[in-house]
């Protein structure tokens, strides 16, 4: 019997997690699988409960897990706190105790939300990318300084670190498209130099797939220009932060896409790509839907349970197709539900 730990965190983190619990729950009913989860704190409350934003007995709890389900950390109240103990320290936390060193950020459109995305029809339809991100290594993880009056960051990275996450992007690619961009900034940094001279060496055991090079700077204006040209980007982590954001909100709203954190442990982290968004909690307006997606990508890739994960994107894209919304996705003559009566939605449609 499976186990996750279920991280809800701050915001509208316990909302939208409520909504993909009663999925999960859902679809074991649906197929005779039982799920055991079990609740614990992360980011923000848990530093106000506890005096550490990701307490031994979070760690402890995903460490005894099957899988990890997190809902989002963060928010100005936490803002003047030193970085160790903000909110999102515990995400860099998780992911090194966890050794979750691939990050997988899908960037699909629902067609029935087309019209929902800031690109015109024509050059956003079929877009569908997968950004393979680096996650635990690089600036956020590298030396840092800061005197007051001057700073450093240190995005430091070593062959392990680099061929690790490319052979994770040249294996995604092969699962799908067959095409690679690895993206860098070999023209100014040395550790894109090196990124670079990897790829090139571990692309010779991928000869079916086929591989080009972007600058990043590049990569961000080619994803607006012509998003259907990608079809899985790796990259190193400041980059793909940025590239997976940019890439998210192509497709309507950075509500809609869920993420799953890999590693080399069993242990594997599932998340919506969205923050807490302070200003709606508790107003029942967040989007569920990232979250619950989160849940198919949990029980594809940690449980093996392919089935079940279609049927949840299945009933997502049911519910769209018939005309339900939340607030971030609206369209005139679309019909508008709260957070709860969308999970409600996608467990009728399953």
């Amino acid at each position: 019997m499976p186990k996750i730990a279920v991280l809800p965190g701050d915001g509208i983190g316990v909302e939208i997690m409520a909504e993909a619990i009663k999925v999960l729950h859902a679809v074991g009913d649906k197929y005779e699988q039982k799920f055991v989860t079990e609740e614990a704190l992360i980011g923000g409350v848990a530093y106000e409960a506890t005096g550490n934003p990701f307490p031994d007995a979070t760690l402890q709890l995903c460490q005894e897990s099957d899988a990890v389900l997190l809902g989002a950390v963060g928010g100005p109240k936490w803002d003047n706190l030193p970085t160790s103990l903000r909110p999102e320290a515990a995400l860099l936390g998780i992911r090194k105790e966890l050794n979750l060193y691939a990050n997988l950020r899908p960037a699909f459109l629902f067609t029935p939300l087309v019209n929902s995305s800031s690109l015109k029809r024509e050059i956003i339809e079929g877009t569908d990318i997968l950004v393979v991100r680096e996650l635990t290594g690089g600036l956020y993880f590298g030396p840092k300084e800061n005197d007051g009056e001057k700073a450093l960051d240190t995005m430091l990275y070593t062959r392990p670190e680099i061929e690790r996450i490319v052979r994770a992007g040249f294996e995604a690619a092969k699962l799908r498209r067959k095409k690679l961009t690895s993206v860098d900034k070999a023209n100014i940094l040395e550790s894109s130099r090196l990124w670079r001279k990897i790829v090139e060496e571990i692309a010779v055991e991928y000869p079916e797939i086929e591989l080009s090079h972007l600058y990043v700077d590049n990569c961000a204006m080619q994803l607006i220009r012509n998003p259907r040209q990608f079809d899985v980007i790796v990259t190193e982590n400041t980059f793909g932060d940025i590239l997976s954001d940019a890439a998210a909100m192509l497709t309507g709203s950075i509500g809609m896409l869920p993420s799953a954190s890999l590693g080399a442990g069993k242990v594997s982290l599932y998340e919506p790509v969205h923050g807490s968004a302070p200003d709606i909690a508790g107003e029942k307006k967040a989007n569920p839907l990232a979250t619950i997606l989160s849940v198919a990508m949990m029980l594809r890739y940690s449980f093996a349970m392919e089935k079940e994960a279609q049927n949840i994107e299945q009933a997502v894209a049911k519910v769209l197709e018939d005309g339900y919304r939340t607030g971030d996705i609206m369209e005139e003559g679309k019909k508008l539900v709260n957070t709860e009566q969308m999970g409600d939605l996608v467990v009728k449609y399953l």
